[in-house]
C-alpha cells in the first residue's frame, strides 16, 4: 500500500510539474454503470452471466504535451458475476478500490484514447444464493491488477462520457483446487465525469 501511496504521489507531483497553468490540469469526480463478469467461474452444468454495478470517484488530468496526458484515479467498483446453476442464481460480489494510472492521447481538443495498468484492492467480497450471503474475503486475493483501455469524449465545458475495459492480469482466488482453473476480473464500465 506504501509504494501505490509514493507512486500516485510521484504521478501528481510530476503532473503538478509539467502543467504549465491551470489548463493544463484538471480534477474531477466521475460514476457510472459496470457490466462485470470473472473468467472460468461455470462449472459443468453452470452458467455465468455478467453482473450490473456501479463505480464513483476522483481522478486528475495532467497535459504533458500538446496531446498526451496523464490521468490518475481513485475508485470505488462493484464487481462480480451471476452463476445459475439447475435453475437456481447465485451472485459472487466483489468490490474494490481501484487505482488506475492511465496515458491519454487526444485524437483532437474533445476526443481521446487511454490505456494504462490498474491496481484494485478488496474491500467486501460475498457470495449470494437463496437469500443466504456468505462472507467469502479470505478466499479472494486481496490485490487485483488489471489493464484498463478505452476512450473518453469531453463535452460541454466541464462534462466528459467514458467508455472502458478492465481486462484482468490476475486470478481473483486466493488458492487453487487441483485442476481449477484461474478466475480473472472482467469489467467494461461507461462513465460520466464533471471536471473542476
Amino acid at each position: 500500500m506504501k509504494k501505490i501511496t509514493l507512486l500516485l504521489v510521484a504521478v501528481f507531483t510530476i503532473g503538478f510539474v509539467n502543467a504549465q497553468d491551470k489548463k493544463d490540469m484538471s480534477f474531477g469526480i466521475k460514476g457510472g454503470l459496470n457490466v462485470t463478469s470473472l473468467t472460468n467461474v461455470a462449472e459443468d452444468g453452470a452458467d455465468s452471466n455478467p453482473l450490473v454495478g456501479f463505480h464513483v470517484g476522483l481522478f486528475g488530468e495532467f497535459m504533458i504535451g500538446d496531446k498526451f496526458a496523464i490521468q490518475p484515479e481513485v475508485v470505488y467498483s462493484t464487481q462480480g458475476v451471476e452463476i445459475e446453476f439447475e435453475g437456481e442464481k447465485g451472485d459472487v460480489k466483489l468490490d474494490y478500490i481501484n487505482i488506475p494510472i492511465l496515458a491519454k492521447y487526444y485524437l483532437d481538443n474533445a476526443f481521446s484514447l487511454e490505456l494504462g495498468p490498474q491496481i484494485g484492492f478488496l474491500v467486501n467480497a460475498d457470495a449470494k444464493s437463496g437469500g443466504v450471503t456468505v462472507d467469502i474475503k479470505d478466499e479472494i486475493k486481496s490485490v487485483d491488477v488489471s489493464l484498463g483501455f478505452g476512450a473518453s469524449y469531453n463535452f460541454a465545458e466541464n462534462f466528459m462520457l467514458g467508455a472502458r475495459y478492465n481486462l484482468g492480469l490476475t486470478r481473483v482466488q486466493e488458492d487453487l483446487f487441483p485442476g481449477e482453473p484461474e478466475s480473472k476480473n472482467s469489467v467494461f464500465q461507461l462513465s460520466v465525469g464533471y471536471k473542476f
